[in-house]
């Protein structure tokens, strides 16, 4: 899942210059995941950089980014550190289309690695969606395979909505099947089979994963 989340972002990095990707230890470093990893060396230190430990600071700032025409794409590095920025993403972010009788808008993506099974303790292992989900003007993405994540990921950057993207962390480099002392990778899985190229899995349509 990582390598696809990289790729979804160096084609979007590639396909618009607005498009900006930033957040805390994604330049260089590549985050602590290494889903940016390369990306600053190709598309320079301009587009993907580094950010202080102010997750209000980064919120705020791509919010003026995206109402000045950019589409930033931010990390927050955990999702447990979601939270200083939460008055910018429910009260500022999502309202702005609507509050101002769409005279404006901010197309930010906000990425961030979310739920347990790292053994992260619980300042690293929330799941916070659901504090998200009911708010107007906000669509909350949660990927779950290689295939959908790039698809997801490049529409939510596509987007002229605000959109929180959630990623399992537990699932970066295999599916979980509920035994934590037996996690494959996602080799010969049938949703690692990933294109190269651009594509993308629409937003707001269920998938029906099984009938009950």
């Amino acid at each position: 899942m990582i390598q696809s989340l990289n790729s979804a972002l160096d084609i979007v990095l590639d396909g618009d210059d607005d498009v900006i990707v930033f957040g805390q230890d994604i330049g260089y470093f590549g985050g602590v995941f290494r889903t940016t990893e390369g990306l600053q060396a190709k598309h320079g230190a301009h587009r993907v950089f580094d950010t202080p430990l102010s997750e209000g600071g980064i919120l705020a700032t791509a919010f003026g980014m995206g109402i000045n025409g950019l589409r930033p794409v931010v990390e927050i590095q955990f999702a447990d550190y979601i939270f200083p920025a939460y008055d910018q993403i429910v009260n500022e972010l999502a309202k702005i289309r609507h509050r101002s009788g769409g005279e404006f808008w901010s197309p930010v993506t906000v990425r961030t690695p979310a739920g347990g099974g790292i053994r992260g303790g619980h300042h690293h292992s929330q799941s916070p969606e659901s504090q998200f989900t009911h708010t107007p003007g906000l669509k909350v993405v949660y990927c779950s395979t290689p295939y959908n994540a790039k698809g997801l990921l490049i529409s939510a950057v596509e987007s002229n909505d605000p959109v929180i993207f959630f990623e399992p962390k537990r699932c970066y480099r295999g599916p979980f099947y509920g035994d934590p002392h037996n996690v494959p990778t996602w080799d010969g899985h049938p949703e690692a089979e990933v294109p190269e190229s651009h594509y993308t899995v629409p937003l707001g349509e269920a998938r029906l994963a099984m009938e009950g």
